[in-house]
């Protein structure tokens, strides 16, 4: 069946062809009609136009040319999503097709060649790479804290991936600023905030790596420029259960791991409030400066939610930075029966929450969210002019590159 399309409706066309198509129609009525998806990847060409399936070698030049990519194009997408897509979440079929690691090294040909491969390789190995992965939107796999494949989600990363945005200024990605700055204010708004700023990271690791900075930069902002030399020892506060990326942002922040004071949980996992009094007053007494406190909305393991409006209270007496990591748990604000868990959220100086998660986007989907308007800007800050010029054509607000580090 070749049906163009974006072919003209049937009341324009001329009545004798008109009519011609009716009885045709009526005759066929019984033949079995292929897929949709067959119909619908059929690129939008004059019959005749379009290029079989060839061996025709790959070509080195990074642009698309209609007549050397289109039929590898409409090939590649139609394997995505019968085999990746549809099949690859189906239950009568398996999760994984395990292979040991020299094992599958010989099933697949990764080697890195002298010359061209072929459209037809490239396919084949698409295919192999699909059936020995693992189909993480399988109804059966429950490995991990993200979702499964959404479809609105998946073509709005190969919208994405086709337009291959960079979003640091407005002026080479208008449409994607304007995107994210809306999702990140109702994010804000979901969590609690009034004002503040927020944006998109790369993973939680490191939207909780940003909590550290802007928390350090709050308690001594000559940190951005002196660095930590003659600075007073920092020490941070987060439960034995929490992720280990705030361990790890802490020591490549300079800070040191010996300096992530691991507060005891309750038998549920909690941080346990009182204990995180006791080692506040240690801290003091030590000499050191306590500066921020990172609760855990939803643990890796337990999924356990830490007393946020408790804690909020002892960051106020001490003037800490409170960072509530909702990288998982985050999704629980869209929950009427759950957001109870998260309450007092709205009392953090800042919020890590990854949409990859309870919230189905595909990763990496990952945001920082605070309630401190410039202090992104503040900390992070380069001024590369370049890029970042104060007298440009629009409001240079939607720039937003240089909070990112």
């Amino acid at each position: 069946l070749d049906v163009p399309p974006r072919a003209e409706p049937i009341s324009k066309l001329p009545e004798e062809l008109r009519d011609h198509l009716t009885r045709e129609f009526v005759h066929t009525s019984s033949v079995t009609m292929p897929a949709a998806s067959d119909i619908l990847l059929e690129p939008p060409m004059e019959r005749g136009e379009m290029k079989p399936r060839s061996s025709e070698e790959c070509s080195f030049a990074s642009v698309s040319d209609r007549q050397k990519h289109e039929r590898f194009f409409y090939d590649a997408v139609k394997i995505l999503l019968e085999d990746a897509v549809f099949k690859g979440t189906s239950r009568s079929n398996k999760v994984l097709e395990w292979r040991d690691p020299i094992k599958l090294m010989q099933l697949l040909d990764l080697k890195l060649e002298d010359s061209p491969v072929t459209h037809d390789k490239l396919l084949a190995l698409m295919k192999d790479t699909i059936q020995y992965s693992v189909k993480t939107g399988h109804p059966y796999f429950v490995n991990q804290l993200f979702s499964s494949v959404d479809p609105y989600g998946l073509i709005g990363q190969w919208l994405g991936d086709a337009l291959n945005p960079s979003v640091y200024t407005y002026e080479v990605s208008p449409v994607f600023t304007l995107m994210e700055e809306t999702v990140l204010s109702e994010m804000r708004k979901i969590v609690g905030f009034t004002t503040g700023d927020g944006i998109f990271c790369p993973g939680g690791s490191i939207a909780n790596g940003y909590a550290i900075s802007c928390a350090r930069y709050h308690k001594l902002p000559q940190v951005k420029t002196q660095g930590l030399h003659g600075l007073p020892r920092l020490v941070l506060y987060t439960s034995a259960d929490a992720h280990y990326s705030i361990k790890k942002m802490a020591v490549l922040q300079g800070i040191g791991s010996d300096n992530v004071c691991l507060i005891k949980t309750d038998k549920r996992g909690k941080m346990d409030v009182n204990d995180l009094q006791c080692k506040i007053n240690e801290t003091i007494k030590e000499g050191a400066v306590p500066f921020m406190v990172s609760a855990t909305a939803g643990t890796t393991v337990l999924g356990a939610f830490d007393p946020i409006t408790q804690i909020a209270d002892i960051c106020r007496t001490h003037k800490l930075w409170l960072h509530v990591d909702a990288a998982w748990g985050g999704g629980a604000l869209i929950s009427k029966k759950y957001k109870h868990l998260l309450n007092g959220i709205e009392r953090a100086d800042s919020v890590t929450w990854n949409p990859h998660k309870l919230l189905t986007a595909p990763q990496q989907c990952s945001t920082f969210l605070t309630r401190h308007p410039d202090i992104l800007s503040a900390c992070h800050s380069a001024n590369a002019t370049y890029l970042f010029q104060k007298d440009k054509f629009y409001d240079t607000k939607y720039d937003t590159g240089d909070k990112h580090i």
